[in-house]
């Protein structure tokens, strides 16, 4: 089974809720364990929080910085990527992991310990930073979506 959806979100904070609810939607019809869908869904809420905080500025080059979320169901994988408009990670486009006493960047952390594997860039020519992360699926005995 593949399913595969890409919402364009603007940056307020109202827009994370809806990323995560079809999200969790999509894993429940396709019969995804929840305890992994809400171990990713707390990833995408995450990551869509750092797009919403950090994702815009006088570097935006959509109006509004708007950000793009995009998950793949595929296999035995779910793949959620959360590209902004903003300036991008500093550096080399990881960001530096936070002390524990840190204010700020829990969040990336936090993904990395949800997912099996997490990448954090900038997008290329556009600007703007990409977080995508994707995890290993596990599946209810009986799922609500036939499968093909």
């Amino acid at each position: 089974m593949s399913i595969w959806w890409s919402l364009h979100l603007r940056r307020e904070a109202a827009s994370v809720p809806l990323a995560r609810r079809l999200l969790l939607g999509t894993m429940e019809t396709a019969g995804v364990d929840p305890d992994v869908s809400y171990e990713l869904s707390v990833a995408l809420t995450e990551a869509c929080a750092n797009a919403v905080e950090h994702g815009g500025g006088a570097g935006s080059r959509e109006p509004g910085g708007a950000y793009r979320v995009t998950a793949y169901l595929d296999g035995e994988t779910c793949r959620i990527e959360v590209a902004d408009s903003g300036p991008g990670f500093p550096g080399a486009g990881a960001p530096a992991v936070p002390s524990d006493e840190a204010e700020h960047g829990r969040g990336m952390r936090l993904i990395e310990e949800l997912a099996d594997h997490v990448q954090f860039g900038n997008r290329s020519g556009r600007g703007g930073a990409v977080v995508s992360f994707d995890k290993l699926l596990k599946w209810r005995d009986s799922p609500s979506l036939l499968m093909a």
